[in-house]
């Protein structure tokens, strides 16, 4: 793809997930997210087939400006990833964008699931490393944890936009963990994980 084309893509996905943060799959307009990137139809069309692609996209690429640890590194490495993701959460307006879009039951998260598997995958990775470097309790099956933490992360984000704009995620992320850690990690590796507010996750 030629650097314009691009180029041109971004300003779409830009355009598009400020659109879609502000007025969720429903209320965002195709003509709006062209005034927005000050492009034409036939620029979208030339790259999306439809507003349901469009969402598509940003939903299933809502990471790309994320910068997140190349490898995985354990338990410590997968906490400080949530609580990283709670501040671009406020900041970010494509990973928050792509966000709503994957709970918006009007949208193609009704139909495209595979945006949570990624997420899974991606915790579930950091687990597998924390079990071979054994700073996870016995009982823990990596997998599951992974997946609930997807869906714990999903409802608490969903809360905190309700209740506070997201103001107060990164404080709601670090209570999951103060109640969770001691129930999957074992002594060693709570003593070296610091949560955000400077509080220790003893047991």
């Amino acid at each position: 793809m030629q650097e314009r084309a691009v180029q041109t893509r971004k300003l779409i996905l830009r355009a598009a997930a400020e659109s879609f943060d502000e007025s969720g799959y429903h209320g965002a307009q195709i003509t709006g997210i062209l005034g927005r990137a000050g492009l034409t139809q036939g620029a979208m069309y030339f790259h999306f087939k439809s507003k349901e692609d469009l969402a598509r996209t940003v939903m299933l690429e809502q990471a790309a400006d994320l910068r997140l640890p190349e490898r995985p590194a354990g338990l410590k490495q997968l906490v400080e990833i949530t609580l990283t993701l709670a501040v671009e959460m406020q900041r970010n307006v494509l990973f928050r964008a792509g966000v709503r879009l994957a709970v918006d039951l009007e949208g193609p998260a009704v139909r495209d699931s595979s945006i949570y598997r990624w997420w899974t995958d991606r915790f579930n990775d950091e687990l597998v490393e924390a079990h071979r470097k054994g700073e996870l309790l016995p009982h823990v099956n990596g997998a599951e944890l992974a997946e609930m933490l997807v869906g714990a992360y999903t409802g608490i984000q969903l809360m905190s936009q309700i209740t506070s704009g997201r103001k107060d995620l990164p404080r709601r992320i670090t209570s999951i963990w103060r109640y969770l850690l001691p129930g999957i990690a074992t002594p060693e590796a709570l003593a070296g994980i610091t949560l955000a507010d400077g509080a220790e996750a003893r047991p």
